[in-house]
């Protein structure tokens, strides 16, 4: 079977804008305390969602070590260990309602230029939230 030029044409050019940029240097020159254009709102506001992602990721990094050390607290007292399984269910869970959430609020606008500022700035709000919660729980135990 043999593809038409204009359906391999159109192959083409959705795969040269789809591909992101492939290193830091490609990285768009973007003021983001002065956002002008919506473009510039859509990268800011990934960028924003990428520093809440890395302050989460160091709070489990933090979190993880207390809640083993307190699974085996409990089990030199010869209880139940199930803080460690807890978290990671719970982390699971979470991850799957975040990206649920804001595939729900970026369909509100789905197709527009927009798009990308909803949906990365509902992960970015909601990575913020867990990463506040997983704090509580670290102080917590």
């Amino acid at each position: 079977m043999r593809l038409p030029a204009t359906s391999i044409a159109a192959i083409a050019f959705l795969t040269l804008v789809a591909v992101p940029p492939a290193f830091a240097e490609d990285e768009p020159d973007v003021d983001c305390k002065n956002p002008m254009t919506q473009y510039d709102m859509n990268v800011c506001s990934d960028r924003d969602y990428k520093e809440a992602d890395k302050a989460l990721n160091a709070q489990w990094a933090a979190l993880k070590p207390i809640v083993k050390e307190w699974d085996e607290s409990l089990k030199s007292l010869g209880m139940i260990a199930s803080a460690e399984a807890s978290l990671l269910k719970s982390q699971r869970a979470w991850i799957d309602y975040r990206d649920g959430q804001c595939d729900t609020e970026e369909a509100s606008v789905q197709g527009g230029t927009m798009a990308p500022t909803i949906y990365s700035s509902c992960m970015a709000e909601l990575t913020r939230k867990r990463t506040e919660e997983l704090k509580s729980l670290a102080e917590g135990f």
